[in-house]
């Protein structure tokens, strides 16, 4: 059974969720599916976004202005899709891509507090017309996620508060209220077969509603 097309599949959370996990294991069971499968990260995935993301997480590194750490992260977007997301989606792979645009609106404009059409205007630009046709937001309460990420040291924006990482989830919560039909949430409290179920029912179904999968 073969892909009828390329697509971009998109799994977005809170720290901790699971995300690379789940991604692992959704790129996994797609390639019992279609001819090819191409599985990326944000920030990083090149060499210009493995930088950037080295300047972006690493606590050493002090306070980051926050335009600052926009304009980062949307640099790294623009390098990935050019050089791996868009080439891969044109020859008819679907691209499994941990994080994307919306982690943008939910960290720089819902937590940050960054102006909200700015952070839609340069994610449009940098993303170059590139959408996801399923997204999945991991859900889960952020102390509990938190705990999960930090057990051998917190990066840069794990060691933010705890009052940024609800208005984190909550702006991914709001996303998914304004696009059911791209965006899904699934409970991420359970084991990683579970949530990897859960993460297929929703992921299968809007593929295969967009025409993706047969």
């Amino acid at each position: 059974m073969t892909a009828l097309k390329g697509a971009l599949v998109t799994l977005e959370g809170c720290e901790g969720c699971g995300k690379s996990t789940q991604a692992a294991m959704l790129a996994d069971r797609l390639r019992g599916l279609v001819g090819e499968v191409v599985e990326v990260r944000e920030p990083g995935g090149t060499v210009v976004g493995d930088g950037l993301r080295e300047l972006l997480l690493r606590p050493d590194h002090g306070p980051v202005d926050p335009m600052a750490e926009l304009f980062m992260y949307e640099a790294a977007r623009a390098q990935l899709v050019a050089e791996r997301i868009r080439p891969s989606i044109e020859r008819g792979a679907i691209v499994v891509c941990d994080r994307f645009y919306d982690s943008t609106t939910a960290y720089q404009a819902y937590a940050r507090g960054l102006d909200a059409g700015v952070v839609a205007e340069l994610n449009r630009l940098a993303s170059r017309g590139v959408a996801p046709a399923a997204t999945v937001v991991l859900d889960i309460d952020p102390a509990q996620g938190l705990s999960r990420a930090t057990g051998k040291g917190a990066d840069r924006l794990e060691s933010e508060g705890a009052a940024f990482h609800q208005r984190v989830r909550d702006g991914f919560l709001a996303l998914a209220a304004e696009e059911p039909g791209r965006v899904a949430v699934v409970p991420a409290e359970g084991s990683p077969e579970e949530v990897a179920e859960a993460v297929w029912a929703q992921v299968s179904s809007r593929l295969r509603a967009a025409g993706v999968l047969p």
